[in-house]
């Protein structure tokens, strides 16, 4: 199952909160939402924060989706990595984008 949440964030741009597993008919639906919102003018960004599972169907929508130029935002690094793989841009978590000093590591040495 697949929830969509809508956030009209500014005048101009809408979030699509995406919830659940991107399968089958469900990739459809979001397919003619984000299609629809995109011809009337609007940005549309889709937020994948909260998505578990991507099938196949649901990779071939995204990159669809992308070419006609809605953005991808908010991955982790597992869906992230996936997307990576089919050729699909994607923002990841601000979290895993920031460079974080390695707890073992103290001034370029290792405990090794």
């Amino acid at each position: 199952m697949l929830r969509i949440l809508r956030h009209d964030a500014e005048d101009d741009r809408v979030v699509l909160i995406l919830q659940g597993r991107i399968v089958a008919e469900w990739a459809g639906l979001l397919e003619s939402e984000g299609l629809e919102l995109s011809r009337s003018g609007l940005r549309v960004s889709l937020d994948l924060s909260g998505v578990t599972f991507i099938g196949r169907p649901g990779l071939d929508v995204l990159g669809r989706l992308v070419r006609a130029g809605v953005e991808i935002v908010g991955c982790s690094a597992l869906i992230g990595d996936m997307l990576e793989q089919e050729g699909i841009e994607a923002g990841r978590d601000i979290e895993e984008t920031i460079d974080r000093q390695v707890p073992w590591k103290r001034g370029g040495e290792t405990d090794a």
